[in-house]
């Protein structure tokens, strides 16, 4: 397992030079201050970190995080009842396929005027995309598992508790976790536009006041730090999925 982590530590940090490097080469070849050299951007974010940029990376995170967290109370139970119970897959599925394909971004005026400018319809936006994510692979998930994993528990007695806790929990994490790591980047794209609405915080609003500002080097160091809660946010799913599925790492 120890040396699994390096390795996939070693790879992140390539993965970053590479980054760097291209994104070196970028700014020599245009030499704009549009395109700023990388290490005069990461000059700048160690002076204003503590003080400008830290309140708004907090406010980002947390949305996100109460978001997703939101997601999983609803759709994780919703996903289960779905996939093992076919009454309840009969009578939800037409509402699932038919509110699932709509653009949650076109949703937002909407929010808005619902829920207000505020924290509320920002946590509400990322639950509506990831939600239906978690819905369907976890319905999905339940439904690929073969029938015969069901019996010696059927014929032991068991109840729907014991066969969530032995059949269907095991059998749809990878799903579950899959599910959140695919509607992660959608969520923090969304997450963006959001925050250039009705807020003062958020690292949506720090970059785009630093472009209005044409301060660029400031705005270049909320994209990066909006890619480092990206990798945290990702880093920590491998990490679970690592620890909860090792069954299936191989």
């Amino acid at each position: 397992m120890m040396k699994k982590s390096k390795v996939v530590l070693r790879a992140y940090l390539l993965g970053m030079v590479f980054l760097l490097l291209a994104w070196q080469l970028a700014a020599s070849l245009v030499q704009l201050p549009i395109i700023p050299e990388p290490w005069l951007v990461f000059e700048r974010l160690g002076e204003i970190f503590a003080d400008k940029i830290a309140i708004h990376a907090a406010y980002s995170l947390w949305r996100i995080m109460a978001g997703i967290m939101l997601a999983v109370a609803v759709g994780y139970p919703l996903g289960i009842l779905m996939g093992y119970f076919a009454k309840v897959d009969r009578y939800l599925a037409p509402l699932v396929y038919l509110t699932y394909p709509v653009p949650k971004i076109a949703l937002l005026p909407i929010l808005m005027l619902l829920a207000g400018i505020g924290e509320m319809s920002k946590i509400i936006m990322i639950f509506l995309i990831v939600v239906f994510q978690i819905v369907v692979a976890l319905r999905d998930g339940i439904r690929a598992i073969p029938a015969e994993t069901y019996y010696p528990l059927y014929s032991l007695g068991a109840r729907f508790r014991q066969v969530f806790r032995y059949i269907l929990v095991p059998a749809t994490l990878p799903n579950f976790i899959t599910a959140i790591r695919v509607a992660m980047a959608t969520a923090v794209s969304v997450l963006f536009f959001t925050e250039t609405f009705g807020t003062q915080y958020g690292m949506g609003y720090f970059i785009m006041d630093a472009w209005l500002r044409v301060n660029y080097l400031e705005m270049y160091t909320g994209i990066v730090i909006l890619s480092l809660i990206g990798l945290l946010l990702f880093g920590l799913l491998d990490l679970m999925e690592g620890r909860l599925c090792r069954w299936q790492m191989k």
